[in-house]
Formats: structure tokens, sequence, C-alpha cells
């Protein structure tokens, strides 16, 4: 939503610019990072506002480490938000994928250039072609995400931005 879009904004620009915070940690909400966008926003007018794309770059160029918690999915606009993150944490259960391309779309916020270059173009391919979901241990041995844990991911996530 635009809601949740500009809330990441500010967040990132505040944690920015306040040299107490060191790390940035972004999860979701009861149980799921992100399903991604409302497909029926898709056909309404255009909004004027923050977009998707110029909030993954946003989370991408932040000069203090980004994790991702990944609980539940991290689906289409949700995973590209999560391949924004310098890191991403998993908890064991969780799946995800780009599935825009079974309703005939592409991924919009640069997802179909970031995750080749984070898994190879071959997995990028076949997940972006088939918009197939993969499970979390699936994720980790391709290189998605950094770790997979079975505990609060939220925490395990905070260790790691802690760590980095």
């Amino acid at each position: 939503s635009l809601a949740v879009l500009q809330a990441l904004e500010d967040g990132l620009k505040k944690a920015d610019a306040d040299p107490s915070v060191k790390a940035v940690m972004i999860c979701g909400e009861n149980g799921k990072f992100s399903a991604g966008a409302d497909i029926r926003g898709f056909s309404a007018p255009k909004r004027h506002g923050v977009a998707l794309g110029p909030i993954v770059s946003l989370i991408e160029s932040s000069e203090k480490p980004v994790v991702a918690a990944i609980e539940g999915v991290a689906l289409g606009g949700g995973l590209e938000v999560a391949l924004g993150c310098h890191y991403r944490v998993a908890h064991v259960k969780a799946r995800m994928g780009l599935p825009e391309v079974t309703i005939g779309l592409l991924p919009g916020a640069e997802g179909t250039q970031r995750l080749p270059r984070l898994i190879g173009v071959p997995a990028a391919l076949d997940m972006i072609t088939t918009g197939k979901h993969i499970p979390a241990t699936e994720a980790l041995k391709l290189g998605l995400v950094d770790e997979i844990v079975e505990e609060n991911t939220i925490e395990a996530a905070i260790r790691l931005a802690n760590k980095v």
C-alpha cells in the first residue's frame, strides 16, 4: 500500500540521517514479510507519491546495513524489497517468489535485475519465468538468503545486523 511504502521511505531516511542508528532491520507484520502489491491497484488511475522501485533503490543505497527478516512469504514486491536489503534472514518455513508472471506481468521493481546478480541467471530465470515459490532451504542453497532460522526471525535479523 502507499502507506507502507511511505513508512518505509520515511523510516529509511530517518535511520540514515541518525548517527546513533548503526543498522536497519525490515520485517513484516503478523508472521508475513510481504505478499507484494495489491493487484487491484494495478488498474487504478496513476497515483502520485512513492513507488516501490525507488524505495528498493533507497534500501540498497543505504550506507547502513539493512537486514530483511523474512517470515511467512516474501512474494512479488515483497521479495523485491528483500532483494534491496544487504542481508536476508528467513524463517525455515518462509517461501519466496515472483508470481507476477502467472497473471501476465513481469516484476516491476527491478527484481529482474537484482535476483540474477544474487543467485545467477539460470536460477533467477526459472523463478522469474515460472512464478514458482521456493522454500527457505532452497533459497539458502541458491544464496537468496544469508541465514535460515527456526526461532524468532526478527531477533535473528537483529543479531545479524549487530554483527555486521
